[in-house]
């Protein structure tokens, strides 16, 4: 079990207490005015975390949440005890790929436990908040709003990131060098909508919270919940400016790879009729016939050299000037 609990704490008036908290004294700390316990987890199995369930009398359908995962963000009310199901976002610049995250998180007035399956930033939100005694006052509302809080911040560096390499992408495409980043367009576009899919359906229900339908926040905390909400609606509007871009690169490049096919025709289809030119005059003269004046005259063979000289020349300059060469 110790290798599934992250740190577990108990906390008075909006400070942590000192010493270690063990799991079996936690719902007995938890029980004086002014306190609450907070107990992180990371990636428990069933087993480990049946014990966690029975000491804090979680609903059955809600410890199955927590064990699989795999969840769409939502909100679920057990009794007394909201379950909040959050998507995390990590951006990978190397590889150009959105790892996604999950935080379970519990909230109850005596308790808050949250169970991280991926990245999370919960050991910063810890610290942060203990250095905000004000805030820690009011209880596990608290907490979930400075999980919010640091999980929406890290979906707008992700979106800055992402902004980053589409920047670079309308740069290759443009770019006089005949590249073509249709799989990588591809790419990035798969990966914002795997981001929209973690953060837009989220919003609604900060809004909830915000607004204050549910009993666990308090009035003094709406207007917290209400910039994360805020927060969280800008964030969704940038991906929905990302997917659109995205498209409308794709578009673009496939257009511009059909522009660079036309051109290398027409270039194509110029040097044909170049060429065609000596070609048909020396199948004139290859064909052997005995009564052919210029064949026996002195300036036959410049001639023809000439002439097969300056029609080349003409067409080319006239390719030239059409922008066909």
């Amino acid at each position: 079990m110790c290798g599934v609990i992250v740190d577990c704490a108990v906390y008075e008036d909006g400070r942590r207490r000192e010493g270690d908290l063990p799991l079996g004294m936690a719902c007995e700390a938890s029980r004086g005015d002014g306190a609450f316990v907070w107990l992180g987890v990371a990636e428990p199995s069933a087993e480990q975390f049946d014990a966690i369930a029975r000491e804090f009398d979680l609903h059955e359908l809600a410890v199955e949440d927590a064990v699989n995962a795999h969840q769409r963000p939502k909100l679920e009310r057990y009794g007394e005890t909201l379950l909040a199901v959050v998507k995390t976002v990590h951006y990978v610049d190397d590889e150009e790929v959105i790892e996604v995250g999950e935080l379970l998180i519990f909230v109850n007035p005596e308790f808050v436990l949250t169970v991280r399956h991926g990245r999370g930033p919960l050991t910063a939100v810890r610290e942060r908040l203990e250095r905000r005694p004000d805030l820690l006052t009011h209880g596990p509302s608290a907490v979930l709003y400075g999980i919010l809080d640091r999980v929406v911040d890290d979906y707008e560096t992700a979106a800055q990131r992402v902004d980053t390499a589409i920047q670079e992408v309308e740069s290759d495409l443009f770019s006089p060098e005949r590249t073509n980043p249709a799989e990588r367009i591809y790419m990035l576009e798969r990966e914002v909508l795997e981001f929209h899919r973690a953060v837009v359906p989220f919003a609604a229900e900060v809004d909830q919270l915000a607004r204050g339908h549910f009993d666990v926040v308090p009035d003094q905390l709406r207007d917290y919940y209400r910039d994360v909400h805020d927060h969280l609606r800008r964030v969704g509007g940038r991906i929905g400016g990302f997917r659109e871009l995205l498209t409308s690169a794709l578009q673009a490049n496939l257009t511009q790879v059909a522009v660079r096919q036309n051109e290398d025709m027409r270039k194509i289809s110029a040097w044909v009729a170049i060429l065609a030119v000596p070609t048909m005059i020396a199948g004139i003269y290859g064909m052997n016939f005995e009564h052919m004046p210029e064949l026996r005259w002195t300036f036959g063979y410049p001639l023809v050299l000439c002439v097969i000289a300056t029609a080349c020349t003409l067409l080319y300059r006239r390719f030239k000037r059409d922008g066909w060469l």
